[in-house]
């Protein structure tokens, strides 16, 4: 038996994360391996993706490293060509680099705004933009983009730039898609809610809860409708079903991972 995603390769950017744990792209590039892609790893901070490969090589799985800045161009298309010369394609792309920082439209300072933008949409249209012509010359390829349930809801927490490039996102993957469907390329969005990563006792509780992880998560699954948080693996299972041939016949859509809290009205 086969795994779903059998021979292909795979660049998942944003492959570390902030602790030990399963943030999106650790789970995502792990997912990916254990059903037989071969992942081309990459992250701003090398050291934050020794879990990841260290998990991928513990089930035998194929993963190389590479450290860039996604939203610096040059350094993108340098991630693509490095894939290419280890596997001599590109497959799926999956573009997951993300944070947040909170503040209104009064609060948050300029600067910020802009890093926000950068760092949320302008990182997910530079993987579009290098690895778009490297797809077409092969005649396929599936890119899975991670926004947020903060572009598509309030949800307790006042950070405009981070909705509004997470918003954004969506639209852009829906543009991608249509472009390029008659190139036998897909794109999608997975769009995740609240979820129990590593991000939350590293970062978020003490911007949040005065550094209280119980409370945070407490008032993070008061959210949720099911009675349990999902995790990483929730991310990364949607994101494999996008990227794998089951979804053939997906593209310009959204899976919303959040345990059915975006679709409460209060």
């Amino acid at each position: 038996m086969t795994g779903r995603l059998q021979g292909k390769v795979a660049i998942v950017t944003g492959a570390g994360s902030v602790g030990p744990g399963w943030g999106n792209g650790r789970a995502i590039a792990y997912r990916f391996a254990q059903e037989g892609a071969k992942v081309f790893a990459v992250d701003l901070d090398p050291a934050a993706m020794e879990e990841t490969v260290a998990r991928v090589r513990e089930i035998g799985g194929e993963i190389e490293i590479w450290r860039a800045d996604v939203t610096a161009s040059e350094q993108v298309g340098d991630m693509v060509r490095a894939c290419i010369d280890t596997w001599d394609r590109v497959d799926i792309l999956v573009n997951n680099v993300g944070g947040s920082r909170k503040g209104g439209p009064v609060d948050l300072d300029e600067e910020t705004w802009d890093k926000q933008i950068d760092f949320n949409l302008k990182s997910v249209y530079l993987g579009c933009k290098h690895v778009l012509p490297r797809m077409v010359e092969q005649g396929s390829g599936a890119i899975v983009n991670v926004s947020s349930t903060s572009g598509i809801r309030w949800t307790g927490s006042a950070q405009i730039g981070y909705s509004s490039a997470k918003a954004a996102i969506i639209q852009l993957s829906r543009v991608v898609a249509l472009e390029y469907a008659k190139k036998n390329i897909r794109c999608n969005t997975v769009v995740p809610g609240q979820m129990h990563t590593p991000m939350v006792e590293v970062r978020l509780a003490g911007q949040r809860a005065g550094g209280d992880v119980e409370q945070l998560l407490a008032q993070r699954q008061a959210r949720i409708p099911l009675p349990f948080m999902g995790d990483g693996i929730d991310t990364a299972n949607a994101a494999l079903f996008l990227a794998s041939d089951e979804a053939r016949f997906i593209t310009a859509a959204e899976i919303v991972v959040d345990g059915g809290m975006s679709a409460r009205c209060d």
